[in-house]
């Protein structure tokens, strides 16, 4: 059974109001989305507002933003987890990928263009 693995991690929210991390809580612990902002609001007043907001800076800039695509298996987690670490190591994942998918096409165009296939497929008529 796919289970989407991309709820496990915590990530900030794309859709947030200010770098969407009050929104990446709350999805990640499931919890209301106004009740977290109201405890990160109560917090900045009984902490002297700058502790609070320099955390929530440095979550909202080292926190991964949310996948735009639900993350099905552990692959596609793997995936992402290397694209947002380093976009060049994505870039070359992909690259590979698609080198491999091209000797494949090459390979099976090689074969039903070959005139053994032709005569063959002749012949089972």
């Amino acid at each position: 059974m796919n289970t989407p693995v991309g709820r496990q991690r915590l990530y900030r929210s794309r859709s947030g109001m200010i770098l969407g991390v009050c929104k990446g809580l709350a999805q990640h612990f499931d919890v209301s989305l106004f009740w977290t902002r109201v405890i990160v609001v109560l917090l900045m007043i009984f902490t002297g507002f700058w502790p609070v907001v320099g955390l929530y800076l440095l979550a909202g800039f080292l926190l991964k933003p949310e996948p735009v695509l639900p993350l099905h298996n552990a692959e596609e987690s793997d995936f992402y987890q290397a694209y947002t670490r380093s976009r060049n190591e994505g870039l070359s994942r992909i690259k590979s990928k698609f080198d491999r998918l091209d000797k494949r096409i090459r390979r099976l165009e090689d074969v039903v263009t070959s005139k053994e296939y032709d005569w063959d497929r002749r012949f089972k008529k």
